[in-house]
């Protein structure tokens, strides 16, 4: 019986040696030393034995039982490592590769314009003011000589959040807040959110605007041609023109619309240009001169009357400027979240 079991301890140990996978470890304990392993089946016929001989086969049994669990041990931990290192050198990384640039945010067309806007603006002199997209129906119609029975306090084109409470629909309640904030000479710029009830390719139900107004002695009509003419050129190019056509504002007298020469043509190819449909102009703004009503409103009454006060206001929409600098096509697409447009602007 004790060479039955020496032969079947340096079979498993040739064995365990062989493993090269946990999994072959485990079968083969199971085989050798599980319940029905053939060294159990070696132990259970010790009852047929001599009993003066039965304590030295149980001592042999029971060391070769230890060698072999030692030597599973062993090669477990073996196996273990060389796994390791494979999946180290699998796993290795190159240092002397070239890195992989993450994605990088940059900031968002909209915001780009805009402060392209009051850089320009600013180097005029124009402090930039801000106020509260939640406005309250006085600042946002009437302070602006927009009168209740204007189409624009509709329902239909504001949004009402309350009585007397909306969502501004323009940035001129700013200018308001401006002029009744600080005596003349004045002359802000206000960028901001704002809200009107209007959705297609070229209108979103929150847009962007940037107002501005000047308010001295005796600032005319000319002063508001040369600033856009310069803004004009500024954002636009040095070629850009400008025209004025009147138009009705009700926080202005007189009132135009401020038109550039088409930055797409140019006014020099032979087909019609698509944008501007070969009329060679592209409106981009509403300006004009402040209307007396909002320097009474502003409490300047007294100094309009005397001194000669006058001021120019004018608007536009910074999304509408974006869309000509880029040739985006629709305006819905600045909204939309998606990172393809967006990181064409980085």
């Amino acid at each position: 019986m004790i060479k039955k079991l020496e032969t079947i301890g340096a079979q498993a140990l040739k064995t365990i040696e062989a493993a090269n996978t946990l999994e072959e470890l485990e079968q083969l304990r199971i085989a050798v030393l599980g319940k029905k392993g053939t060294l159990s089946e070696v132990l259970r016929g010790l009852s047929a034995v001599p009993s003066e001989q039965r304590p030295a086969i149980g001592g042999v049994a029971n060391e070769f039982k230890r060698r072999l669990e030692a030597a599973i041990e062993q090669r477990k931990i073996s196996i273990r490592d060389e796994v390791l290192k494979e999946q180290v050198e699998k796993d290795r990384i190159d240092i002397s590769l070239p890195s992989r640039m993450p994605h990088r945010g940059t900031l968002h067309l909209v915001t780009q314009v805009t402060r392209r806007i009051i850089q320009v603006f600013s180097r005029l002199g124009f402090d930039v003011v801000t106020g509260p997209e939640v406005e309250t129906e006085f600042l946002n119609f009437d302070a602006v000589n927009i009168p209740s029975d204007h189409p624009a306090r509709d329902m239909q084109d504001t949004f009402f959040l309350g009585p007397g409470v909306v969502l501004r629909t323009h940035t001129s309640a700013v200018q308001m807040r401006a002029m009744r904030a600080q005596p003349w000479p004045v002359r802000v710029l206000c960028p901001g959110a704002v809200y009107r009830s209007d959705s297609d390719a070229t209108h979103s139900p929150m847009f962007h605007q940037v107002e501005g107004f000047w308010v001295d002695k005796d600032v005319k009509m000319s002063d508001l041609k040369g600033t856009l003419s310069y803004f004009a050129k500024e954002m636009f190019g040095a070629e850009t023109r400008i025209r004025l056509r009147p138009s009705y504002f009700p926080f202005v007298e007189p009132g135009a619309e401020v038109d550039v020469s088409c930055i797409f043509c140019r006014s020099k190819t032979n087909e019609p240009c698509k944008v501007c449909k070969g009329s060679g102009w592209l409106e981009i703004l509403g300006a004009g001169m402040m209307h007396p009503a909002l320097f009474e409103m502003a409490g300047y009454g007294d100094a309009y009357r005397s001194q000669n006060l006058t001021g120019f206001a004018f608007g536009m929409g910074v999304e509408r400027i974006a869309m000509l600098l880029h040739r985006v096509p629709d305006l819905r697409l600045m909204f939309l979240g998606d990172v393809r447009f967006l990181q064409q602007f980085q």
